[in-house]
């Protein structure tokens, strides 16, 4: 059972257990029920979900309570193997061998199962199998981005389950969540929250599913404002059902679901719509008043912002996080902004043109102030707003076009700027002058980066040392 459903492979095997203990046929047990056996068959066996009436109905046939059939765990030893070779042959790896579906009859042995289930295992954690290059890891972020612009960000389905859970701890609507909202809305979830010392480096927090417990790290080591997003990121997981990924692309798509749930949570759509649309009538929309407001990270806002922008007010827009080299790591955009792409579509990685405001920001007097800027382009002419945040020295950056930007602050700007990039001469190569005196006589020592080098393995989580998961939660099982 998982996220309160009923796993119908356990379900089937339960009811084949308990109905050979009663040494009853599917023919008898059919005739009790009112179904026949090939349709019984197929529940038993995993193929079929039964309704709840029918399950009541084996329940009374078999003289035993409805509550034994929907218990999560397999019935014996044998069944719980029988299960799990189910879920191996459904999983991309092992469909991707080509194989013929393999029964677990009753002449194959337990042992054989228990071979053929740990071979799979390790393959699945062979490095050879399981490694995705970085291409394949952009052409992901590329088709997830592209999703993305297509929803104009905006995802209505999280914004229900997120206004659903709001209610359901009767949160007033106005102003930052408490803390002790987000402890309902935890327990809300059945779930509590534990600060603790040890959690390990990887991980932003680690659930405890056997005992329902969330553990995020000590205040000292992340600030009340951070744990917020963690908490709600990790409870998104399981308000939105998620199952363990099965590949990159997956598992991206649960990330960035997961973080639309907590910014649903943190800026109600609600309220934040009446908020964001005052502010557009009086023309004076501001990011910063937004992460003030709601007491969450710039960058937060400024994701926010665009999940409502274009579905609530009526406007286009664009967001970059970059760095003072103006490398792209996050960008998206539905107001036709052209940002630059590798052959595969991916702008992870890229490098922005040195005229954008992104980059302009980093070299103005007082550059932990905020750089309006407006740029022309061959697409048109847009303005941005750009923040640097000091702790990461990371831009964050929220733009529309030349006709939108009236409704935002910082509108009066008179820094301007063409960007010709990636054709003409713009900022990739130097003037003829400069070219003459140092072509072949210079040498850059690269600084390296270590993120380059390595490829993305895909494991149920990338990067993440489960041993040293499971040892923090076996420090902590007597909590």
């Amino acid at each position: 059972m998982a996220n309160g459903a009923v796993d119908p492979l356990v379900l089937g095997q339960r009811i084949r257990h308990f109905r050979r203990l009663r040494s009853m046929t599917l023919d008898q047990l059919g005739d009790l029920v009112g179904r026949p056996a090939p349709y019984l068959s197929l529940i038993e066996n995993g193929k079929r979900e039964p309704r709840i009436g029918l399950i009541n109905d084996v329940a009374a046939a078999l003289d035993i309570p409805a509550v034994e059939l929907l218990s999560a765990e397999a019935p014996s030893r044998r069944a719980d193997l029988e299960v799990r070779l189910e879920r191996a042959q459904q999983h991309p790896l092992y469909e991707a061998l080509d194989l013929p579906h393999l029964k677990p009859s009753a002449k194959l042995p337990d042992v054989a199962l228990e071979h053929i289930l740990t071979l799979f295992d390790e393959m699945k954690g062979s490095p050879g199998r399981t490694l995705v290059t970085r291409e394949e890891a952009r052409i992901a972020n590329s088709e997830l981005r592209d999703q993305m612009q297509a929803a104009d960000n905006y995802f209505g389905e999280i914004e229900r389950v997120a206004a659903a859970a709001l209610e359901a701890i009767d949160y007033s609507g106005a102003g930052s969540l408490t803390e002790r909202d987000i402890q309902n809305l935890a327990g809300h979830f059945s779930f509590g929250l534990v600060r603790a010392q040890d959690v390990p480096p990887a991980v932003r927090s680690v659930t405890d599913l056997k005992n329902r417990l969330i553990y995020v790290p000590q205040r000292d080591l992340l600030s009340t404002r951070g744990a917020r997003s963690v908490v709600l990121q990790t409870i998104g997981r399981f308000a939105l059902t998620h199952s363990d990924p099965t590949t990159f692309g997956e598992y991206l798509r649960q990330q960035v679901e997961a973080n639309y749930f907590a910014g649903a949570i943190l800026v109600p759509e609600a309220a934040a719509v009446e908020y964001l649309s005052a502010a557009k009538a009086e023309r004076d929309l501001a990011i910063e008043d937004m992460r003030d407001a709601y007491y969450v990270s710039y960058e937060m806002a400024a994701h926010r912002f665009t999940n409502l922008a274009t579905e609530h007010l009526g406007l286009h827009t664009h967001f970059i996080r970059s760095d003072e080299l103006g490398t792209t790591w996050k960008a998206y955009a539905n107001n036709g902004l052209e940002l630059p792409k590798n052959s595969v579509g991916a702008i992870e990685g890229q490098r922005l043109c040195r005229q954008w405001g992104a980059r302009q920001a980093f070299h103005s007097e007082d550059k932990f102030s905020m750089h309006y800027q407006y740029t022309d382009t061959s697409e048109g002419s847009f303005w941005c707003g750009t923040h640097i945040d000091a702790d990461s020295m990371m831009a964050i950056t929220v733009g529309a076009s030349f006709d939108d930007a009236q409704f935002f602050r910082g509108r009066d700007t008179d820094r301007h700027a063409t960007s010709n990039c990636p054709d003409g001469d713009c900022c990739r190569r130097p003037p003829n002058g400069m070219a003459e005196r140092w072509s072949g006589y210079s040498w850059p020592s690269v600084r390296p980066n270590s993120h380059i080098l390595a490829a993305m393995p895909i494991e149920t989580i990338p990067g993440v040392d489960m041993v040293e998961v499971y040892e923090f939660l076996d420090r902590h099982a007597d909590d």
